[in-house]
């Protein structure tokens, strides 16, 4: 079972990984901001929900993830009342 501290790292690599690497998962990690607020663009959003999508099988309902994300905590909740 995944613990929320490995789910937080996992998403804030996937986060850095749909930003190419502009912003690193230590510092989505350490924020305490909105991931907008970090400067991840729309365009690197739309690539973590497909990226949430593929490795944790979910669909994204992009009005409620819009909605509901903020922060990192925020996104990790996300997926964890989500995920089977």
């Amino acid at each position: 079972m995944t613990t929320h501290a490995d789910l937080s790292a996992r998403l804030a690599a996937m986060i850095s990984e749909a930003c190419d690497g502009e912003i690193s998962a230590a510092e989505i990690s350490a924020a305490d901001c909105s991931l907008a607020a970090l400067g991840v663009t729309s365009l690197a959003q739309l690539r973590l929900l497909d990226a949430i999508e593929d490795e944790f099988g979910l669909e994204v309902d992009l009005n409620g993830y819009v909605d509901n994300l903020g922060s990192l905590a925020d996104l990790a909740r996300y997926v964890s009342e989500r995920a089977a």
